[in-house]
């Protein structure tokens, strides 16, 4: 029942906020009575802790996998972004906004662990890619690792990119692509060149 809490819950809070889901709302939501979610967590604040690490192991290991089966660094990057951007599909903008303001310590905790696991992560991703000759083997990956950290959750930012003006596809996807070119050798502009150009939307 405890991960079964936790489940729903990641989806009322990434649909709804932090803020706007009631105790109330999650048993409503579950057909369950509140006294059963408080048998395993003893306030929702308990709650949210749980969840937030549950989603960020999920991450995790979701993308362990993608790193195991990418055909190179570049195109690496780019199914990691499909999938975040497929779990964060229904997203309200003021989800993170309400973690960092109502539940600080939780959002500093988050925070922490989501640069140990990025930046292991990137700096791997990196160094692959130096050995491969797609990235210039003169960066600084210690350097690179964090400006990516801090440019992918900046990104996030609805202060700075208001989601009326920028959609999440597009700042991921111009913010990757600016990344990129700012590391590859020739050998690995021409594999994003052509990933880009086999990647546009038919639309276009």
């Amino acid at each position: 029942m405890k991960n079964k809490i936790i489940s729903k819950c990641e989806k009322l809070f990434l649909e709804l906020g932090f803020k706007n889901v009631t105790m109330d709302d999650i048993a409503n939501a579950m057909g369950i009575s509140k006294k059963t979610i408080y048998i395993h967590f003893s306030n929702k604040t308990e709650l949210i802790e749980a969840v937030v690490f549950s989603v960020l192991e999920f991450f995790h290991k979701n993308i362990e996998q993608i790193n195991k089966k990418a055909v190179n660094p570049i195109e690496e990057l780019y199914d990691i972004k499909m999938f975040v951007m497929n779990y964060l599909k229904n997203e309200r903008g003021s989800t993170q906004f309400q973690l960092k303001k109502y539940y600080p310590i939780i959002f500093e905790q988050l925070e922490v662990k989501k640069f140990e696991r990025m930046h292991a992560s990137v700096e791997k991703s990196l160094k692959k890619g130096i050995k491969l000759n797609l990235f210039r083997n003169s960066i600084d990956v210690g350097f690179i690792s964090r400006v990516y950290f801090m440019g992918m959750t900046g990104i996030r930012n609805t202060d700075v990119f208001s989601e009326e003006n920028f959609s999440k596809n597009y700042l991921m996807e111009s913010y990757l692509e600016y990344h990129l070119r700012a590391i590859v050798t020739k050998k690995g502009l021409k594999i994003l060149n052509n990933y880009i150009e086999n990647n546009k939307p038919k639309n276009e």
